[in-house]
């Protein structure tokens, strides 16, 4: 039967398969599909899984992380597959980012009973990585899962509605893996892909631009500047001086029993042309990292560049002219030059050698002290949402969580772009590929 060989055909082979390029892994397969009775539409099935298997399908050596753990369970863990070996590992790093992350003006108790710190639990030997799975988990001080009771009210703007009914399954169920507490796992994660970033010369920065309506423009500056004026902020913005106006905001909203958002920009520098790809809808480097962003709780809208305004305006005032300057010929831009980034470091699914500029806006916190209406489910009579502990304003530490997404996604890009199994290998790739373009 067809179906049987197209089965055998992504099965059979994998040693042989997996030491060739993209090209011969598809030359390969196609060979074997040769012996299939001529079927264009089969032919075209087979030609979209190989591809998929190749370039995207994680069991196949796209760097990507998986999360587990609750909100009140034992811990966070973060699984990390796909790590180029070779990179020596700083667990204080990790830590500082997760410092950082339970930091920010507005944030509630949780933050007072824990105290994050990574434990690295495989994937590393002499504390270098060596490309197996690496385990990072985060340990919970509040450990009390088992002793909570269940939840009947459904609070609006969580999945405790949406979920329960989902899953036919407890509230309590939903809300604890459901909570921003995981996000520890995505950080931990995203600040062990920047030391693979650092060796590339790629850095991710990420603070806050709006709260509650409230915009803060930041100041320009180079990037050293810029990150000691937001590691003084208490809001993790650019103008520090702002930060009792904004502190004040917070605290009429804390005695109101209400929450507020905000919005983040996320600045990638160093990156190189061609990241990301313009050859498949999933491999497109804004849709992942759109993707990666909106994945984050509480984030409802992502724009690159101009963004939202980019429709506003004529194509004359959005698209970003090409120079070119000989001295800048042995730079990640290879000598090109734009005198306005509007596309935010990102054409057609890649990069462009210009900064990558992400900004997404977080909605106020759900949970209420104030609580709006909602349903018992158990009499489904109307009553008040529950209420659970829970920050006023947390858009401080939603900048060092999306900063760090962006971050793996930007090295998932780079392993994709230069290979992965050890960074000496990506070193030699990125040179080569530097020389390739620059001679071109």
């Amino acid at each position: 039967m067809p179906w049987e060989r197209v089965g055998a055909a992504c099965r059979m082979g994998y040693a042989r398969w997996a030491k060739g390029s993209a090209h011969e892994r598809r030359v390969f397969c196609f060979r074997y599909f040769y012996q299939i009775p001529p079927n264009p539409g089969l032919l075209l099935l087979a030609a979209v899984l190989i591809d998929g298997w190749i370039h995207r399908w994680p069991a196949f050596g796209m760097l990507r992380y998986w999360t587990a753990g609750e909100s009140h369970g034992k811990g966070i863990l973060a699984l990390i597959d796909g790590f180029p070996a070779g990179v020596e590992v700083d667990t204080g790093l990790i830590d500082a980012e997760l410092r950082r992350r339970q930091g920010g003006y507005g944030r509630g108790g949780r933050q007072r009973i824990e105290a994050d710190r990574v434990e690295l639990l495989s994937g590393t030997w002499h504390n270098k990585t060596v490309g197996s799975p690496i385990a990072l988990w985060v340990a919970n001080r509040d450990y009390k899962l088992e002793g909570l009771d269940d939840v009947d009210r459904p609070r609006p703007g969580h999945g405790d509605l949406s979920g329960a009914m989902k899953y036919l399954a407890p509230i309590r169920a939903i809300l604890e893996r459901a909570s921003a507490r995981e996000t520890a796992a995505r950080v931990a994660a995203g600040a062990l892909a920047k030391q693979l970033l650092v060796h590339f010369g790629i850095t991710a920065f990420g603070y806050v631009t709006e709260v509650g309506g409230v915009r803060i423009d930041p100041r320009p500056g180079g990037l050293a500047g810029q990150r000691a004026l937001r590691d003084r902020s208490e809001l993790y913005t650019l103008d520090p001086g702002r930060d009792g106006e904004l502190k004040a905001l917070i605290d009429r909203c804390r005695k109101e029993g209400d929450t507020l958002g905000g919005v983040i920009e996320v600045r990638v520098e160093g990156v190189p042309f061609g990241l990301g790809s313009h050859a498949q809808w999933d491999r497109k480097l804004d849709g992942r990292l759109a993707q990666s962003v909106m994945a984050v709780q509480a984030i409802k809208g992502v724009e690159i560049g101009l963004g939202f305004e980019a429709a506003r305006r004529k194509g004359s005032q959005v698209h970003d002219p090409i120079h070119y300057d000989p001295t800048q010929r042995d730079r990640p831009n290879l000598g090109f030059t734009r005198p306005t980034n509007h596309a935010g470091g990102l054409e057609a699914g890649m990069s462009n050698a210009q900064p990558i500029v992400l900004r997404a806006a977080m909605k106020p916190i759900s949970t209420l002290a104030k609580p709006l209406e909602s349903i018992n489910l158990r009499t489904k009579q109307p009553e008040a949402a529950a209420y659970e502990r829970s920050d006023v304003c947390a858009v401080a530490a939603a900048s060092v969580i999306v900063e760090n997404v962006v971050a793996f996604e930007v090295a998932s890009a780079l392993v994709d772009k230069f290979g992965g199994d050890s960074l000496e290998e990506m070193k030699a790739r990125w040179e080569l590929y530097q020389r390739l373009a620059t001679a071109r």
